[in-house]
């Protein structure tokens, strides 16, 4: 009881460290990449904080998992190098017996796992992007500046303004030109405002100006002349579907599903706390430690065995995406394989104690005697 009650506190405080530490590598990493893309013009400045929440939603199970794992190599690996682990199997420990209180560490941060693909992960993705969906929707507004030009809907639409009047809002000497099936419209006006008309579209109300329009490389244009025109810079914003994108659909709609990519995602969710767990029996017996190998040794081996657990679960989940696996389940061939070598290290860490190991020694013993006899 006293064994249990420690070493579950020392996980608890370690795992503690571990997450902040991930948590704040992580999180700059992700920040320095978003930072990138808006310096870019990739992604909007004001949308930078909230995508990062986003991300850190979506990506708090895989956090979650890497915890479980680091935290049972570090204080296990302190174990061995502490030489309490000798202390252990010399009283006639088993190293199974490790195997419990370890699990029972992890099943609430499995839990955890579970809410977060289950509901936490699908709504940062659903809101995500309903929220780059609506900053796409404003980028025509925000193409606006005075003395720049400025491309929207993927070079389609060109925009130059003059000069804004922000005491009315209006612009002068406006230059908007678009292309839509090689046919190019081109229009200057002498002053523009943006208005919303009763349908909840944005326009570009222009007056005073020409319009020019012509088929691209060819000296025929018609040229009209207004006093008023209007151009629609964008639909009302409108929320994306959630059924039309598995990663944004409940883990229930994903068990109705019919498409390869649901069964993908399903798969992949039902893989996420499952996975906790195996890697959890899986640093128990890779945080063993042989001070004549060197330090870097059992971490080597848990970074391969994480790179290969990690890698074919994305392998038969593309698979499966693809519809080369028909079915969900085709991703437990890499979980049994990973708790197969999980519990096969587990006992050959545990040969000390193990009734092969004391057969062995008897056997020698027996041949020792009947040598000198």
């Amino acid at each position: 009881m006293v064994f249990r009650k420690s070493l579950t506190r020392e996980l608890t405080v370690t795992s503690i460290g571990v997450f902040l530490v991930l948590f704040a590598i992580l999180l700059t990493t992700q920040t320095i990449n978003m930072l990138g893309r808006a310096a870019q013009g990739r992604v909007a400045n004001e949308a930078v904080a909230a995508l990062i929440g986003f991300w850190a939603l979506g990506f708090f199970p895989v956090l979650l998992i890497l915890t479980i794992f680091i935290t049972v190599m570090v204080v296990l690996g302190r174990a061995w190098r502490d030489h309490e682990m000798a202390v252990w199997f010399s009283s006639g420990m088993s190293l199974t017996r490790w195997i419990a209180p370890v699990l029972r560490f992890t099943l609430p941060f499995t839990l955890l796992i579970i809410i977060g693909t289950s509901f936490i992960g699908p709504w940062a993705q659903y809101r995500s992007k309903e929220y780059a969906q609506n900053l796409k929707q404003r980028e025509e507004i925000s193409a606006l500046a005075p003395g720049v030009f400025k491309e929207a809907q993927g070079g389609k639409r060109i925009y130059f303004i003059e000069s804004y009047s922000p005491d009315d809002g209006a612009s002068r000497n406006l230059f908007v030109q678009s292309i839509e099936k090689d046919e190019v419209s081109t229009i200057f006006a002498e002053q523009g405002k943006l208005s919303v008309n009763d349908k909840g579209v944005r326009e570009l109300v222009l007056e005073n100006g020409h319009r020019y329009i012509g088929e691209a490389g060819s000296g025929e244009f018609e040229i009209g002349q207004f006093q008023r025109y209007s151009v629609r810079m964008g639909e009302s914003p409108r929320l994306i579907e959630p059924s039309s994108d598995s990663e944004t659909r409940s883990t229930l709609e994903l068990f109705a599903g019919h498409t390869a990519a649901d069964r993908a995602e399903l798969a992949w969710r039902l893989s996420m706390p499952l996975s906790s767990l195996i890697l959890a029996l899986l640093a128990i017996p890779l945080a063993y430690y042989n001070p004549r190998s060197g330090h870097a040794y059992n971490l080597v081996m848990a970074l391969g065995a994480y790179l290969l657990y990690q890698n074919g679960l994305w392998l038969l989940r593309d698979w499966i995406a693809h519809d080369k696996i028909s079915s969900s389940l085709g991703i437990l061939p890499i979980h049994l394989l990973m708790l197969g070598i999980a519990l096969g290290l587990i006992w050959y860490r545990n040969r000390p104690t193990g009734f092969v190991t004391a057969a062995w020694n008897a056997r020698r013993q027996q041949n020792r005697t009947k040598t000198r006899a």
